[in-house]
């Protein structure tokens, strides 16, 4: 039996993306992000200074925060106040270091870039939008600091985009939603920059294992999928 999508997506097709430039006012940039059903507010803040083990050495640093909304899912989830979930911390970690492969420090200058990503809407799928919105905002932010003359050139050396990836029923599917989320057999999350290149690639077998095969093949359609991201990144700003 082969699967049949619940949106009538073809296998290698991505949900509909976009992005929504600024936002918000008052951050330096921010995206309102759309994959399918899953949206996502992100936004990056500047601060002068860095964490005291970056003082003095001249570089900048960026860190990131994630979040998911109470109403965002069907059922309202708590607000993670005094502990956050294993699941936000992994997830916020994953947004920083693939955010963090796009800059040169040294260029940045001693400041820090401060990403939020909030869940506004959740139809999974959300580590991976957060990490190509943010992107979006990110690029918004530097410009903006290359335009107030802080920066004199932008630190930006490299773009990146993520996407998931899943086998259903021995068939590979791309950008999954919720309800193939939870029918995969292996879920992965690609995280590729400009040149294909791997930034990190998050695979897990639900249930019993894959092969070296299956795993090509899953990379092969993860590199699709980025490749249209990528793309519809730079459209956000023509």
């Amino acid at each position: 039996m082969v699967w049949q999508r619940p949106d009538g997506r073809q296998p290698h097709q991505l949900r509909p993306v976009s992005f929504e430039r600024q936002f918000t006012t008052f951050s330096a940039g921010s995206v309102l992000t759309r994959c399918g059903n899953t949206q996502v507010l992100c936004t990056v803040s500047v601060e002068e200074g860095v964490p005291r083990f970056l003082q003095g050495s001249g570089r900048g640093w960026l860190t990131a925060e994630y979040r998911m909304l109470p109403g965002a899912t069907p059922q309202r989830q708590p607000r993670e106040v005094m502990k956050l979930s294993g699941r936000t911390q992994e997830i916020q970690r994953l947004i920083g270091r693939s955010l963090r492969s796009t800059l040169d420090f040294e260029l940045l200058g001693e400041r820090t870039l401060l990403v939020d990503a909030d869940v506004i809407q959740a139809d999974a799928g959300t580590r991976t939008a957060s990490i190509t919105g943010s992107y979006v905002a990110l690029m918004d932010a530097v410009q903006s600091l290359v335009n107030q003359g802080m920066l004199a050139r932008s630190p930006l050396v490299h773009s990146v985009a993520a996407v998931s990836v899943g086998l259903i029923e021995d068939s590979v599917f791309l950008d999954l939603q919720y309800d193939e989320d939870v029918a995969a057999a292996v879920d992965f999350n690609v995280v590729l920059n400009e040149s294909l290149n791997i930034i990190e690639v998050q695979g897990t077998a639900e249930e019993g294992s894959f092969s070296r095969q299956q795993m090509n093949q899953i990379l092969e359609v993860g590199e699709l999928g980025v490749k249209q991201l990528l793309a519809a990144q730079q459209a956000a700003f023509l």
